[in-house]
């Protein structure tokens, strides 16, 4: 199994972890393999604010944490140069003492500090690592093994290297959107000029021979919006999040995608550092690692006519290895990202310390449809602004039973309207049973849950 690590220093990959077994002790002894000196500031969480912590005692796969999942820390950026494993081969046929040579590691490029206790502690040095390592942030060859043979500097080099390419074709053959869901996303862009950024993930299906994708609905989690940061927002600490996840298992659907939604560019301009960024990890999470897959990133935003302008891409199998590496990093100019000083990138025969973000997107043909099972009238879960998820909500949607046409079944198919009801009625016995009557209308919807429905909406009468 493997799981991914969100620090305020980058992303790491702990691997090799067992399934059935893995506690957070086991994933921070991974951290201290390559790390052995890290000092946490906030403890492995679910969340990106680190407010809910991993429970210690119990397994990672108890708490619905998987290969590929991410989970959160902070650290002390000054704790955290990398070593190296690598062979100890003394190149007479000997071993050096296993215990010794992982002693002399850990006391490689470390200093005395004086702490604000007045205590002293052994610290990384960092300027040693750059001045003296194989790389920077890497240890000095002879550190890590005495003797070197031309095949082995090579090989090793190599995986520092990234010849950057431009990857001509997306693997999705087309994103095809539900109207509704996306004209309620660009409303909200609306109400703010398109001047507060805004993300979601899309759920929907794939066709397994071209990959295209198929939209239905669209889940914004809880966020707040932050023009100070690189991204625009802050996802926030999701309760629902396994909800959602398993409710849309119940209506066949699962995430294919996400959204977000961004102030108008100058031409050409298409993502951020920080969003090309975000796609990647969200393609390996999608992928579970480096491998083709149909996820898609949705931006939204209005041009010079108005009009609102909705364009799918996929970034690069090269981009998604580099970001799973650690190679790429937020750059000061908005439309390049930064090549970590650790890597290598050549671009046209020439090293280079930046790359356009363009040179890792590839154009999804984008089309539009109405979806045949589900509605999006119900206001959306977790907005700051306008209407709200509430009973009386709910009374307005399904009082139009038996008028215009609308069943209370087609009423009831809206996925802001059954992420509402998760919280009221029994989600592994009420849930699954009303799921099945939406995606089979031949499965008629019992008339006692209809009766419970319509009595937490407060209607009278027929329905």
């Amino acid at each position: 199994m493997l799981i991914r690590v969100r620090t305020n220093v980058g992303l790491w990959r702990i691997e090799n972890l067992d399934t059935k077994t893995t506690k957070t002790s086991h994933v921070l002894e991974g951290i201290k393999k390559t790390r052995p000196n890290v000092v946490f500031e906030k403890p492995l969480s679910k969340d990106p604010s680190c407010s809910s912590p991993i429970e210690e005692n119990k397994t990672l796969e108890e708490q619905k944490i998987g290969h590929g999942s991410m989970i959160y820390c902070r650290v002390d950026a000054g704790t955290c140069v990398e070593t190296i494993g690598v062979s100890t081969d003394t190149g007479n046929g000997g071993q050096q003492n296993t215990e010794t040579s992982q002693k002399n590691n850990l006391n490689i490029n470390m200093k005395r500090t004086i702490m604000k206790d007045g205590s002293i502690q052994l610290v990384h040095d960092d300027t040693a690592a750059t001045k003296n390592g194989f790389r920077p942030g890497m240890l000095a060859l002879r550190d890590m093994k005495k003797s070197w043979t031309l095949a082995e500097f090579v090989h090793m080099d190599s995986q520092f290297s990234f010849k950057i390419k431009r990857q001509e074709e997306a693997w999705s053959k087309g994103c095809s959107l539900d109207s509704a869901c996306c004209g309620g996303f660009q409303n909200y862009l609306r109400e703010f000029n398109f001047s507060r950024q805004r993300f979601g993930y899309l759920y929907g299906s794939v066709d397994d021979d071209t990959m295209k994708v198929k939209v239905e609905c669209i889940y914004e989690p809880p966020q707040e919006a932050d023009p100070d940061s690189a991204e625009g927002f802050i996802a926030l600490e999701d309760p629902n999040e396994e909800v959602v996840e398993e409710l849309a298992e119940m209506l066949g659907l699962k995430r294919v995608g996400w959204i977000f939604g961004h102030p108008p560019r100058e031409k050409g301009f298409q993502m951020t550092s920080s969003e090309i960024l975000m796609a990647a990890e969200l393609q390996l999470e999608a992928a579970d690692g480096v491998e083709k897959t149909p996820f898609v990133t949705v931006k939204v935003s209005v041009g010079e006519d108005g009009n609102a302008s909705f364009e799918a891409f996929q970034v690069s199998l090269q981009c998604m290895q580099m970001v799973a590496e650690e190679a790429l990093e937020i750059g000061e100019k908005p439309g390049f990202c930064n090549v970590n000083d650790t890597f290598t990138a050549i671009q046209e025969g020439k090293n280079s310390k930046t790359i356009e973000n363009n040179f890792f997107l590839m154009l999804v043909p984008i089309e539009q449809h109405q979806s045949n099972t589900f509605i999006c009238q119900f206001p959306e879960a977790n907005r700051d602004h306008g209407r709200g998820q509430t009973h009386d909500e709910m009374k307005r949607q399904l009082s139009k039973s038996g008028s215009q046409g609308w069943s209370f079944i087609d009423l009831l198919s809206d996925f802001q309207l059954l992420i509402y009801l998760c919280k009221h009625l029994d989600f592994a016995t009420d849930m699954p049973k009303i799921c099945t009557s939406i995606k089979n209308r031949e499965i008629p919807l019992d008339e006692g849950y209809k009766i419970i429905i319509a009595s937490m909406a407060g209607m009278d009468g027929s329905y």
